[in-house]
């Protein structure tokens, strides 16, 4: 973990986060051993995750092995589901974002295996100005969870975020170095 400093986001109409900002996080490492350290995460996977290519692999493709390296649950949008489904996996929730992020609001909410609520919400994929929407609604209405983002900007709402990174070769290293790093 590196920088507690404000960062400029993507979208600079939404820079004033109050006194609390996302842990810039650029080492796979960390961001690994931050997931490993939670009890019920959950990944929430966006449309942008199939359109996306690195390196000639779909980002869907990224966030299906970060998932199954450490049985983290998925909650799927409904195009993501289809692609899921056509290549034989199941995920264990469909909402659209709005959706998740009201019921992820709720303490008492059992979650998507019905094992209790999450304790971190991994976004991915998603656009940056309603991810970042999202994250404030969760910033201010669910201080029971924490949030992290893996898509390539800054988003200042979540408690742990990517900087901002230009050239996606970066990006499929960080990656590729989380796979690596949670399957340890």
């Amino acid at each position: 973990m590196s920088q507690l400093a404000p960062l400029m986001p993507f979208h600079r109409v939404n820079i004033l986060t109050g006194t609390r900002t996302a842990r810039v996080v650029e080492n796979a490492a960390d961001m690994a051993a931050q997931i490993a350290k939670a009890e019920r995460p959950l990944l929430v996977l966006g449309p942008r995750l199939l359109t996306i290519k690195l390196g000639g692999k779909l980002l869907l493709d990224y966030a299906l092995e970060i998932a199954k390296t450490k049985n983290i649950p998925t909650c799927a949008t409904a195009t993501v589901k289809s692609k899921m489904v056509e290549a034989g996996i199941k995920p264990d929730s469909v909402y659209d974002i709005v959706e998740i992020i009201h019921a992820l609001k709720d303490p008492e909410w059992k979650g998507v295996r019905k094992q209790g609520n999450h304790d971190l919400v991994i976004f991915f994929g998603f656009r940056t100005d309603l991810g970042e929407q999202g994250l404030s609604v969760l910033k201010h209405f669910a201080p029971h969870l924490k949030t992290m983002t893996l898509c390539k900007y800054y988003y200042p709402h979540a408690d742990f975020s990517l900087p901002n990174i230009r050239k996606d070769e970066q990006w499929q290293a960080f990656l590729e170095g989380l796979i690596e790093n949670l399957k340890k």
